[in-house]
């Protein structure tokens, strides 16, 4: 990824509250509990899982700056869901996580300077070297991927 590419996704990055904010404002508060099958997820479980994985994004890319070469904690995002009972989780609380969590590390990332995005760390879930590269990669799209995830839930929620 050269260096215009990386900013692209820095900036794609720093604007994911506001894609999520205008996703959201097309939700309507019955819809927010819809699951559209049994194992899927709620808009509302969206919301707090995108808070809780923002949350471990955070400290990755901090890892990842700082301790090049170590090793990340994994997590069972579905596990989390379910144990944590997400459904009984603040949305308010999720969404202003979430706000915080993005605006410090979109700061963070664009103080960064060029080599550290070469930096790599051992992923416990993935296999070879977790790159600064791929977690820019994974969370410039993970608003944008659930936002995907929204929309269709509103759509099978609509048709029901």
């Amino acid at each position: 990824m050269n260096t215009q590419e990386r900013n692209e996704k820095i900036e794609l990055y720093g604007r994911g509250m506001d894609l999520l904010k205008a996703a959201l404002a097309e939700v309507p508060q019955e819809a927010l509990k819809f699951k559209p099958e049994p194992t899927e997820w709620s808009v509302h479980e969206i919301i707090i899982h995108i808070a809780d994985s923002e949350s471990n994004a955070a400290l990755r890319a901090r890892k990842l700056i700082v301790e090049p070469g170590g090793t990340l904690m994994g997590y069972d995002q579905d596990a989390w869901a379910i144990t944590l009972n997400y459904h009984e989780q603040s949305l308010e609380d999720a969404l202003e996580t979430t706000r915080l969590v993005r605006k410090t590390t979109y700061e963070l990332l664009k103080r960064q300077p060029e080599e550290v995005f070469t930096h790599s760390i051992i992923h416990p879930e993935m296999s070879g070297d977790y790159t600064f590269e791929k977690w820019l990669n994974i969370y410039s799209g993970h608003i944008p991927g659930h936002i995907e995830q929204i929309q269709n839930n509103m759509k099978l929620w609509k048709s029901k």
